[in-house]
């Protein structure tokens, strides 16, 4: 993860807003990046006028907005093929059950918060929503995703590093937990009413 830590930190410092697109939408497909890293670097970049910040946060609204939708119009056109391959996938599940609790607000919350259900749920929503609604809820969801972390390496531009491992630290034990109170909740709704009455006792 150094190795592609610092190839894209050297590309952000050479070709700033076309490097923060590209990682943007490479990061957002779900593949391992370090893409939050990424984003507090540039908020720093943009406080020392290394990078103009409305062009910084175009290229990462427009590259993840990129990588969601292409997602979406994968859940589209092969909606039947991935249940059957991944619908027994935990993952999968969770972010089933995020978007049937959630509706459009998961969307928006998997943007900025519960990034890894990301994905998942732009797949899902190929199938349930409408193109228009997927496009305010990503788009304002990405918007509030940079706002904070960029807005961190901003404020905080020469300790922007330790920003980077307390945000990535605060993200991994928040999903963590709300995943884990999910199989809670899914496992307390799997026991008989009469059976949970006997566990309270």
């Amino acid at each position: 993860m150094d190795t592609l830590t610092d190839w894209a930190l050297a590309n952000l410092a050479t070709y700033g807003a076309s490097a923060l697109l590209f990682i943007s939408f490479v990061g957002s497909l779900g593949i391992p990046f370090p893409i939050t890293l990424v984003i507090i670097a540039a908020g720093a970049s943009v406080r020392v006028g290394l990078l103009d910040g409305w062009s910084a946060l175009a290229a990462c609204v427009v590259g993840a907005a990129l990588a969601d939708h292409s997602e979406y119009f994968l859940g589209r056109l092969a909606q039947p093929w991935l249940r059957r391959k991944f619908g027994q996938g935990g993952l999968w599940q969770h972010a089933q059950a995020t978007l049937n609790r959630q509706g459009a607000w998961a969307i928006l919350l998997t943007r900025f918060w519960l990034m890894p259900l990301a994905p998942a749920v732009n797949v899902i929503a190929g199938s349930r929503y409408p193109l228009i609604r997927f496009l305010a809820f990503d788009v304002l969801g990405q918007l509030i995703w940079v706002l904070i972390y960029g807005g961190l390496g901003y404020l905080f531009a020469s300790q922007w590093e330790g920003v980077s491992r307390v945000a990535s630290t605060f993200s991994a034990l928040s999903f963590a937990l709300v995943i884990l109170l999910a199989g809670g909740y899914a496992l307390l709704r799997r026991i008989p009413s009469g059976s949970a009455a006997e566990v309270a006792k």
